[in-house]
């Protein structure tokens, strides 16, 4: 016969309160909330087989682990929130807006869900704690496709937080700017402003989530071109400033003698995940002496994605038959002593709108003591030849901020590109001025990295003329 013992009850002697106790159908164990039930054994069962152990309402439990599940809330959310480990979310906004991920522990896991299916017009924001990572990056991340689903789960220190689930894609943190690296790097406020001196890749690494972030601004300045050579004689025309072509949306330019900006570019340029190669022009080469005169060298173009300026036209030789200058970016200096004038040289080569340069100046007739004209700048035509005495000025290049200068300061100090080079001297009459903007002064180069023309040689010395400047491509946008 097998023993029994039938209570209903089970009370402590020292205050009676339950320790088991029946009523109807429940068995109560415990004898309140601060009294812990301490069960020890090396093999515990809860519930019959097939039943279920539910925790009460409230109720936390620990030391069980996690089954990498989170527990779902069917409130959708409609505004930024901070997550809570162990959750999962439904959004349904009207509006971009911010999960804000909770301090990162691990195996803290949180996951969230597309409930209005329009994610790709109102993105979702994942942004982590302080500093920590999200797939290695310390950046937010942007979940942007309709219907899209992400479990996050917090690993390291290294990694931080990684997505392990995803219905469309597998997210990582999603930069909110343009990221990209080439050139000399520098940044102005909320710009990054790219500058090449010569050619190299513009690596476009990553793209804004936002399209409006994915546009730049740019300067493309091409190689000037070199004057012209004769000795003895007539005088020699400047070279042309290489093809000035910019756009800029916010560009800060000084009140005072600057001449006039000119935006000369279409517009700002989108871009895409992609190595651009960027040239830079070079100048044309010096020339002479040569009795028989000499024209000059025009300079080389300079390119950026669809952008390109042309290289600077030729300076004229004074007579031998070489007085006629380059067309180019902007026109060469006509060379002295062409009976009725030379002709003039024509800027904005091939044509671009608006133009990208100006043309050259007209020489003089009168031989053997005719004037030369200056090369073409980017805002300016050459002066013509001033017949005697007198020699043509360069045209004057256009101008801006170093970096171009970002929400209304200048980045660095305010200069010119794209000047052009002036006429060369003679001994009845001075030379012509080279053109702000790098342009040379009689048998002098054009500025490094400006575009400026050359300088035309000296007629009454045994001189060569001055080389093109080089030209320059910067590049810039909103980083942060």
């Amino acid at each position: 016969m097998t023993s029994k013992i039938k209570v209903d009850n089970i009370n402590k002697v020292s205050d009676d309160s339950n320790i088991i106790k029946k009523c109807g159908t429940t068995t109560t164990i415990g004898s309140g909330a601060s009294n812990p039930i301490v069960v020890d054994g090396s093999a515990i069962t809860l519930g019959r087989c097939g039943g279920t152990v539910a925790l009460a309402s409230g109720a936390t439990q620990s030391g069980f682990g996690r089954s990498g599940s989170v527990n779902w809330q069917t409130t959708p959310k409609t505004a930024t929130f901070t997550a809570a480990d162990g959750e999962g979310y439904f959004i349904n906004s009207g509006s971009a807006i911010t999960m804000n991920l909770p301090a990162g522990s691990a195996g803290a896991i949180v996951a969230v869900s597309d409930y209005a299916r329009n994610f790709a017009t109102y993105n979702l924001t994942i942004s982590s704690n302080g500093s920590e990572k999200i797939g290695g990056v310390t950046e937010d991340a942007t979940l942007d496709i309709d219907g899209q689903a992400a479990t996050f789960v917090y690993v390291d220190s290294t990694k931080g937080w990684i997505n392990v689930q995803n219905a469309e894609d597998t997210e990582t943190g999603n930069p909110p700017f343009l990221v990209a690296t080439g050139g000399t790097e520098t940044t102005c406020g909320d710009y990054k402003i790219h500058t090449f001196t010569g050619g190299g890749p513009f690596n476009v690494t990553s793209l804004s989530p936002t399209p409006s972030n994915n546009v730049v601004d740019y300067l493309v300045v091409a190689g000037g071109g070199s004057g012209g050579a004769r000795y003895p004689g007539n005088a020699n025309g400047g070279g042309g400033a290489g093809g000035f072509r910019f756009h800029s949306c916010q560009t800060a330019f000084p009140t005072s003698s600057a001449p006039a900006h000119n935006k000369n570019g279409p517009a700002a340029l989108p871009v895409s995940v992609q190595d651009y190669t960027i040239v830079v022009g070079g100048g044309g080469a010096a020339v002479g002496p040569s009795p028989g005169g000499i024209i000059g060298n025009s300079g080389t173009v300079s390119t950026f994605s669809t952008i390109t300026s042309a290289g600077g036209g030729y300076g004229g030789a004074g007579a031998g038959g070489k007085e006629t200058a380059g067309n180019g970016g902007s026109g060469g200096g006509a060379g002295g002593g062409q009976p009725g004038g030379s002709p003039v040289s024509s800027g904005n080569t091939p044509p671009t709108t608006p133009a990208q340069g100006s043309n050259g100046g007209q020489g003089g007739g009168t031989s053997p003591d005719a004037g030369s004209g200056g090369g073409g700048g980017a805002m300016a035509v050459g002066s013509n030849a001033n017949q005697q005495p007198g020699n043509g000025l360069g045209g004057a290049g256009g101008g801006l901020p170093t970096g171009f200068g970002a929400n209304g300061v200048p980045c660095g100090s305010f200069r010119y590109y794209a000047g052009g080079g002036g006429a060369g001297a003679h001994p009845d009459f001075p030379a012509g001025a080279g053109g702000i903007g790098g342009g040379g002064t009689c048998s002098t180069n054009g500025t490094a990295n400006s575009g400026g023309g050359g300088g035309g040689s000296n007629a009454g010395s045994n001189s060569v003329s001055g080389a093109g400047g080089s030209g320059i491509v910067v590049i810039r946008y909103k980083f942060q």
